[in-house]
This record gives C-alpha cells, sequence and structure tokens, in this order.
C-alpha cells in the first residue's frame, strides 16, 4: 500500500467512524505504526482536510447546528469534573479549552465533551498522564467554547458555573 492509498484509507476510516479513532487503533488496523498514522494526520490536514485531535483520537470536523458561546473560567484542577459536569448536564458539549500562554500566546485543545462519560474518560487520561491541563499554564484562567442546542441552555450553564464562582468576571 502507498503512502497515499494509506491516507485514503485513514481518512475514510475517520469518516465513516461514529466517533473518534485513535492514531493506534488506526496504526493497528493498518499495520503500521502510531508515528505513521501521526505524520499521516499531519499530511491530511495540510491537504486542507479539517481533522481534529481530540482526547479520544481523530475526528472529522462537522458543521454543528446550534449556537456556540465562549465561557471565560477561572478555577483549580480539583473543580475540573464539577466544571465539565455542569456543562455537559445541560445539554451543551464543550467544545475545547484556550489558554493565553505569556510566550506562546493562544493554546487550544479540542475537547468534544459531550456527556459524563465524555468527561469521565478524559479526566481518567488527566489523571493517568504526567500531563497538566492547559489551565494549569495560567493559573486556572481558560475559556471554553461550548455547543448549545439553544439560548437557554448557555444561560442555564452560564448562571450554574456563576453561582460555583467558577466564571472569570471581568
Amino acid at each position: 500500500m502507498s503512502g497515499q492509498q494509506r491516507r485514503d484509507a485513514v481518512l475514510a476510516r475517520i469518516a465513516q467512524s461514529d466517533g473518534p479513532l485513535s492514531a493506534s487503533r488506526l496504526a493497528q488496523s493498518l499495520g503500521v505504526s502510531r508515528q505513521v498514522i501521526v505524520g499521516d494526520i499531519a499530511l491530511l490536514r495540510a491537504a486542507g482536510i479539517d481533522i481534529a485531535a481530540t482526547p479520544r483520537g481523530y475526528m472529522l470536523r462537522h458543521e454543528t447546528a446550534g449556537l456556540i458561546q465562549k465561557l471565560v473560567c477561572t478555577h483549580s484542577e480539583k473543580d475540573m469534573a464539577d466544571e465539565l459536569y455542569a456543562i455537559v448536564d445541560n445539554g451543551c458539549t464543550v467544545l475545547n479549552v484556550t489558554v493565553e500562554h505569556p510566550i506562546y500566546g493562544t493554546i487550544t485543545g479540542e475537547l468534544k465533551l459531550a456527556s459524563r462519560y465524555d468527561v469521565d474518560w478524559f479526566l481518567l487520561r488527566v489523571r493517568e498522564s504526567s500531563a497538566m491541563p492547559l489551565s494549569a499554564l495560567t493559573e486556572g484562567a481558560h475559556t471554553h467554547a461550548i455547543l448549545c442546542p439553544d439560548e437557554n441552555a448557555f444561560l442555564r450553564v452560564e448562571h450554574i458555573l456563576k453561582n460555583k464562582g467558577y466564571l472569570l468576571e471581568s
């Protein structure tokens, strides 16, 4: 299989998947190393294919119906679960987390957390890795882009996070 055929196969598998696919899973199915898949993803992105890297794997970005809003938050790492549960329990999806780093500028991590299952999986990855959450770089300050089914869902989330003291007030 040529490199282009493999990249076509990677893209087809991601496009046909109901959820994110990890580089390890793609590598195993194609009989190559994880590093080869990471390189293939980089080449596909360079070719203009909009592939998101989430904590659970790669997926194509799709236009989504709903309202996308931003929340500027601050809290300790121990409150991360509480914050994320408050968002997904009210029908919204945490699309990403962004921090403003003093040296590197804007750093964004794709999350795509839509349920407690997704949040639990993400938190397990945080606990099992030696990496710190992005918000640790900014003493807890971060922004979330969230997808909400409607304005009322966003207002519920905003109200809950404000009452918990997680919203950063200007």
